[in-house]
């Protein structure tokens, strides 16, 4: 039975709470534009690089520099509006600490920047815990595609059916399965229908153990 030896976790929805930054974000920076930026743009772009989410708002002829133009601005107007304002989903500090006393490897696997993730895992104090942490740039395909969760396994030295993934997009779920990896789902952004695919969906992090998770590790 596979053993469970590594535990990726996407961060936004995951470790903390900051959708309502993120729309907040894009919302200023299309309107500096003239763009309105609705809950539907957002909902149809969650989970997935900038650089659709842009293209999903303006067409699939925008141009690659006015693309990195739009994403660098929107990043910096979310690590200014979140400020000091970072919150942990409930239930996450605890388990990244089980998770580290019992030798269980980490790594931190977003579509996100890493000054986003410096950002937050420095604020919550919780940077010692990965030992890697892959970003948007480090990949060249976007969730749905495992690279991602594959690239971070290869960094971590473990085998993708050794790795277990936290996340909250459907985009997400889709990735750590391709990749072949058990996958857990927290409902802080979508409702448990659209997470069904993942392996076990929970509404908090509060109450899930490591034991918990090695039983799901060595199911089928």
């Amino acid at each position: 039975m596979p053993e469970l030896a590594a535990v990726i976790w996407d961060m936004d929805g995951v470790l903390a709470d900051t959708a309502r930054y993120h729309f907040l974000a894009w919302e200023e920076t299309f309107a500096r534009r003239g763009i309105e930026f609705t809950d539907e743009d957002f909902k149809r772009g969650f989970g997935i690089k900038n650089d659709n989410i842009i293209k999903n708002v303006l067409g699939e002829k925008t141009t690659q520099a006015e693309i990195e133009t739009i994403a660098r601005e929107k990043e910096a107007t979310f690590r200014r509006i979140i400020g000091r304002d970072i919150k942990p989903i409930p239930g996450a500090i605890e388990l990244l600490g089980q998770l580290h006393s019992r030798g269980i490897r980490m790594a931190i696997a977003s579509s996100t920047v890493a000054e986003n993730i410096r950002l937050i895992v420095s604020r919550l104090g919780i940077a010692n815990y990965f030992e890697a942490v892959i970003t948007g740039h480090d990949v060249t395909e976007g969730k749905p595609s495992p690279q991602v969760f594959l690239l971070a396994a290869q960094r971590l030295g473990v085998e993708p059916k050794n790795c277990l993934v936290f996340e909250d997009a459907v985009a997400g779920v889709k990735a750590a399965l391709s990749a072949g990896m058990h996958c857990v789902a927290i409902t802080s952004s979508h409702p448990r229908a659209m997470l069904a695919e993942a392996d076990l969906v929970v509404d908090t992090l509060e109450g899930v153990t490591v034991e918990d998770l090695q039983r799901l590790a060595r199911s089928p």
